[in-house]
Order: C-alpha cells, then structure tokens, then sequence
C-alpha cells in the first residue's frame, strides 16, 4: 500500500503550500484572486477547486528515495526537546537522529520507520 509522504501543491503564482499533518488546513489567497488550500499531512489530500488550476507536488511512499528524502518532513524540537517545532527535510537530519528516531518512536506507523532505515542505507551506500 502505498502512503503520502508529502502534502502539497503550488499555486499559480508560485507560492507553495504544504500540509504536515491531518487537519492542517492551510489556505492561501493568490495573485490571480482565488483561494487555494491543502489539507489532510500524510492521512489524506484534500483540495479545493479554481478556475486556475494548481500544480500538484505531493510525493508518495513509492516514489524514488531521492524524492521521498527531500520530500519527507520530520518534526524536531531540538536535543533537549525545549524548542519550537521545527519541520526538517529527512536529507538534513543527523545520522544520529535518524538512529535515535528509529529506536524511539515505536509509536510511528512502520511505513514511516522503512523511510528513514532506507535513508540509512541510502547514505551508507552514498559514502
């Protein structure tokens, strides 16, 4: 089966909308007018209709790892965990973060958790 990594689409004017997670409504008024909106993260794709039609970026678990790595955010809060939420792109992540995630969020759907080991073994075949 295969799953949405990336969630987004860009709109006429060339601003780029993302959504993270489910039920991240995110909206944007565009040079031409209208409306745009994605939403749903890695659960679902939900979007509206325009006259202008938008272009559609999101990225599916089936993709090419080249793509999914830059496609495929991770939430961080930093070492110490005390951070705003930042979204990494999973090319940026620490191999030590990697490893850590891997061991640690046992709570991760296992399609998640096959990402990031064939980050592993991409950059191990890489060096």
């Amino acid at each position: 089966m295969k799953h949405i990594v990336f969630n987004s689409i860009k709109t006429p004017d060339g601003t780029v909308l993302i959504s993270r997670h489910q039920h991240d409504y995110v909206t944007y008024l565009d040079a031409n007018g209208e409306t745009y909106m994605v939403d749903g993260g890695t659960g679902y794709l939900k979007r509206n209709v325009n006259s202008e039609p938008f272009e559609e970026l999101s990225i599916y678990s089936d993709a090419p790892h080249d793509e999914i790595r830059q496609g495929f955010y991770w939430g961080t809060r930093g070492k110490d965990g005390n951070q705003p939420v930042e979204f990494k792109p999973l090319k940026t992540l620490d191999t030590d973060h990697i490893e850590a995630i891997i061991q640690t969020q046992t709570n991760q759907p296992s399609w998640r958790i096959e990402i990031f080991k064939a980050e592993l073994a991409f950059r191990k075949k890489s060096s």
